[in-house]
């Protein structure tokens, strides 16, 4: 299917495998989409800009890159630097079109239903897209699609109005008519609301007063806050809706001016930021933000999860606020033919926004519009590398899940040891982020289905990075079709998806079972390797205390779900403690937080003990509540009146003991180390981590998460 993108300031149509519907979630076949001329001119222009010229502009920018370099080394801040400057980068978030497929949990909406739906990076300029359910709305019998695309946008206009609570009679001001202006302006006026525009553009103003302005004002012609004040019988208006788009400070300061006492502004556009005290302080004005499309926007639980607010407590949500607009435009409320609407075809992509930039007075709203296409296509793999022949000394690697640490740790190593591994295909639900993943580290194909990997014969690893809940499930289906595994921790978060993968092995027939792994690293790198040489002669028992200061994640976060933290982060400790003990566990006690107040929860601070079969014992103190000051991983080794500190993969000093004193810049846990050792257990047919110990260390994560 065909998606539009930006890339180094250029807009372009691409091929993309089709997205995957899930739980919560629709598929729709887009029929028009809206554009956001502000927002999406913006984007343009920022990718054509050089790294020094974004760096200057923001310097923010340059402290995430200087932090990068300080945690993970220059290497590292290279890669995310240049992959940034070659992303695709998905635009528009506001579509209507036919529901194609519905995941579970939707209820409301079935098959076939024409609707409209928003979202940045979901309601995208796309043949088909994927959107959460609480971002769709039915569209009116007999609406136009065309219309019904502009629903989200309409709807952040929309949501501004209602922030600024005027009542009939009352002044209010829209300060900028862009296209949300001169959508704000119907909705006043049919408010009751007596309505002036500020502006600099003569023929913006003029289509202002066509749609119902009382009054406007041309800021370059005269003082606009004299001319509302005298508009307003002196008193000033009751309320600014400023909607225009600038990093100027002055049209701000203007709009807090033109106030009456005890008015306000509401912050719809983009503005500088630096606020003048004495134009709010001595009138009390009151200035008010304008999240987007209303109530839900931002919050993960209302988009993503689906959880609605209760209509009587939030009347206005921004799925609310969506159907009112449609509303709106179908009793001819709004009328958008007097904006002169401009249609291009997605695959004249390019052309529509160099014609915006060029003729931005005949280019207010604008829609793509997306013809019938063959879906048998679109959910075809995209071949986006020239294939290679598949040597016979490679592993061929199929990727499922192409997130933050598969693209950030993973993936380049994998790239720098281009004569072991040869990426072939990567999945994930999403086909713009399989593209962007397989254009930076060089694979053959990009796909959004996982049996591109499964059926494919050249694979033979299925490398597993999606999030933990479908971790044994797609462990499973890749045994089951004969593929080695790597599985990003954890290998399940369940007793029960633990015993389906032991089932498997314990049922097969074969006498070569595919080889299984989980990304256990940390056993891997030289620090760990170093105690455990020490550890190989000792006479007595070990005792290892081992501290772990992640630090605190909101409870809104999907890393709370599926066995949390525990299951999900310190299994890796386990492992850990199982290979330098070489021994069983026998026994084990956790004390966590009593749920008692405070934001830091039992599910992510507890302290866990260990009980080996050869007398050893482990205490692992996970905490959330630590300072973010501190080291992250510190290990106390303590044996035969000898002790090892091993400080958050940086340094190893002995007590007692000569070790080899090894130091590093940045933390090194093992992740390179754990492929070069891959790579050899897959050639010579051996585990590099036994079946019992994998097991093992998950069974008991997920008992002491409990």
């Amino acid at each position: 299917m065909k998606q539009a993108f930006i890339i180094k300031g250029k807009a372009v149509p691409i091929d993309i495998p089709s997205p995957t519907v899930k739980k919560g979630f629709l598929k729709i076949k887009v029929a028009f989409s809206a554009v956001s001329k502000g927002t999406e001119l913006k984007t343009v222009i920022g990718t054509g800009k050089s790294l020094i010229s974004r760096a200057i502009e923001d310097p923010t920018t340059l402290y995430r890159v200087l932090e990068i370099v300080k945690s993970n080394g220059l290497k590292s801040a290279k890669n995310k630097v240049t992959s940034a400057s070659e992303k695709l980068n998905s635009i528009g978030y506001s579509i209507a079109g036919q529901v194609l497929e519905v995941g579970d949990g939707v209820v409301d909406i079935k098959v076939g239903d024409l609707v409209a739906a928003g979202g940045s990076g979901f309601a995208v300029h796309a043949e088909e897209v994927v959107v959460p359910k609480n971002l769709v709305v039915k569209v009116p019998s007999g609406m136009d699609l065309m219309k019904a695309s502009t629903a989200t946008i309409g709807s952040i206009a929309l949501h501004g109005v209602r922030r600024a609570d005027l009542k009939i009679g009352e002044y209010g001001v829209v300060f900028g008519v862009g296209l949300l202006g001169l959508l704000a302006i119907q909705i006043l006026k049919t408010s009751g609301i007596k309505t002036a525009c500020v502006d600099i553009n003569t023929k913006r103003l003029l289509l202002a007063k066509q749609l119902g302005a009382d009054f406007v004002v041309n800021a370059l012609e005269e003082d606009p806050v004299l001319a509302i004040r005298n508009w307003t019988s002196g008193y000033g208006a009751d309320a600014v809706l400023f909607m225009a788009a600038t990093d100027k400070d002055e049209p701000l300061s203007q709009a807090f001016q033109m106030c009456r006492r005890k008015g306000k502004v509401v912050l719809v556009g983009v503005s500088g930021m630096h606020i003048k005290r004495e134009d709010m302080f001595k009138d009390e004005i009151d200035f008010l933000i304008s999240t987007s499309y209303g109530p839900g926007r931002y919050d993960s639980t209302y988009e993503l999860d689906g959880h609605d607010y209760p209509y009587s407590y939030v009347r206005w949500t921004e799925n609310r606020n969506m159907a009112e607009f449609l509303n709106l435009i179908n009793t001819n409320i709004i009328r958008l033919d007097i904006l002169k609407p401009v249609i291009y075809n997605v695959d004249e992509v390019a052309v529509a926004y160099n014609k915006i930039e060029e003729n931005p007075e005949n280019h207010i709203l604008i829609f793509l519009k997306y013809e019938d296409f063959d879906e048998t296509r679109s959910n075809k793999a995209i071949v986006v590398n020239v294939p290679k022949r598949i040597k016979k000394e490679k592993i061929c690697i199929g990727l499922i899940g192409a997130g933050s640490f598969a693209t950030s740790t993973l993936l380049p190593i994998i790239l720098d040891n281009s004569d072991k591994f040869q990426l072939k295909t990567i999945v994930n639900s999403t086909g713009d982020k399989a593209i962007n993943v397989a254009r930076q580290f060089k694979a053959e194909k990009a796909s959004s289905n996982p049996d591109d990997v499964f059926n494919d014969p050249d694979i033979n690893l299925v490398m597993i990075c999606t999030r933990h809940n479908n971790h044994a499930e797609l462990v499973l289906k890749s045994l089951q079709q004969n593929k080695h595994v790597f599985v990003e921790k954890p290998l399940a978060t369940t007793m029960e998806e633990l015993e389906n993968i032991e089932k498997f092995y314990s049922n097969s027939t074969t006498h070569e079972h595919p080889i299984l792994m989980v990304g256990f690293n940390r056993r891997y790198c030289q620090y760990a390797i170093e105690i455990k040489h020490m550890l190989a002669n000792r006479i007595s028992p070990v005792l290892l205390r081992y501290r772990m200061n992640p630090g605190y994640i909101p409870y809104d976060n999907w890393v709370h779900e599926d066995g949390g933290r525990i299951v999900g982060e310190a299994c890796h400790i386990i492992d850990l403690m199982l290979f330098l003990t070489e021994s069983d566990v026998t026994d084990f006690a956790v004390s966590s937080f009593n749920s008692n107040g405070g934001k830091f929860k039992s599910t992510d601070n507890r302290s866990i003990n260990l009980t080996f079969k050869d007398g050893s014992i482990a205490a692992i103190d996970y905490f959330a509540c630590g300072s973010k000051f501190l080291s992250k991983e510190y290990l106390e080794v303590h044996f035969d009146n000898k002790s090892i500190i091993l400080d958050d993969y940086r340094s190893l000093k002995g007590y007692g003991i000569k070790v080899n004193n090894l130091e590093s810049s940045i933390s090194k846990k093992g992740h390179n180390e754990e492929w070069q050792t891959l790579y050899q257990a897959l050639k010579n047919g051996q585990w590099p981590i036994s079946l019992e110990s994998l097991l093992q260390t998950t069974r008991l994560s997920i008992q002491v998460s409990k």
